[in-house]
């Protein structure tokens, strides 16, 4: 029935809900009774040297692996896992539809009870394929470089990964100053941008992107890289903006 009711075009989610069953049995259903070749039923373009479905999602979604995801065993197959805010529903919704652009992957939510974060989850075998940054341990600890190809998506637009990675690891608030004018000090608010992370390798990418926008930023802290001035600002204001 479930894969009837996928065939006619239904989406995993309404098929689910109709059914009341979880995506992860409409998946095993799917890979057990139309396996591909390879053992999957979803298309990895790494994997078939198809054209990637969506390079604006795939540079969104890197951004966020790299900030706040990680990559584990699963079973007989591998789960990515993005931890969002949920301060931010427009975030979650945008991780949610980015991963079925990436690899047409079922979305499943694991709550993180007590510390206002939900972790956007889904299972492929190919994640490893899609986001070779994935090893051992904290990514702080060891080496972060981007592959010539997923530089070449970079290179083409490096907005996405900009705002994937901001909108895990950064923020855009108001900062403030005292200046004295005519013997009395005022108070001045300015906006800007900020992205933190421990690893350092991970800022170079971020700063890369930065440079190839030709936007201006400075080293706050060991953790922390600042975007403040106002022409910067009002460029990254123009494809990140306030985080909701």
């Amino acid at each position: 029935m479930a894969l009837d009711l996928l065939d006619v075009g239904l989406s995993r989610r309404e098929v689910c809900r109709i059914l009341d069953v979880g995506y992860a049995s409409t998946y095993r259903w799917q890979v057990r009774l139309e396996p591909l070749p390879n053992g999957s039923a979803i298309d990895c373009f790494r994997c078939t040297g198809l054209p990637l479905p969506d390079a604006r999602a795939y540079l969104y979604l890197l951004g966020q692996y790299l900030g706040d995801g990680h990559i584990r065993k699963s079973g007989r197959t591998h789960c990515l896992s993005i931890t969002c805010c949920t301060d931010y529903p427009d975030i979650i919704r945008e991780v949610e539809e980015a991963i079925p652009r990436v690899l047409d992957a079922s979305v499943f939510h694991r709550g993180r009870e007590g510390v206002g974060c939900i972790n956007v989850e889904a299972n492929t075998i190919h994640w490893k394929c899609v986001f070779p940054q994935h090893g051992p341990g904290m990514k702080h600890t060891r080496s972060i470089v981007l592959e010539p190809w997923q530089q070449g998506l970079v290179s083409q637009d490096p907005r996405p990964l900009i705002r994937g990675l901001i909108h895990s690891d950064g923020y855009r608030g108001l900062n403030w100053t005292e200046r004295k004018v005519g013997g009395t000090v005022k108070r001045y608010t300015y906006p800007r941008y900020q992205f933190s992370n421990e690893s350092a390798d991970i800022k170079r990418i971020f700063t890369d992107a930065l440079d190839q926008l030709g936007i201006a930023w400075r080293v706050m802290n060991r953790r922390t890289i600042s975007v403040a001035r106002r022409e910067a600002v009002a460029a990254l204001d123009e494809f990140v903006g306030p985080k909701s």
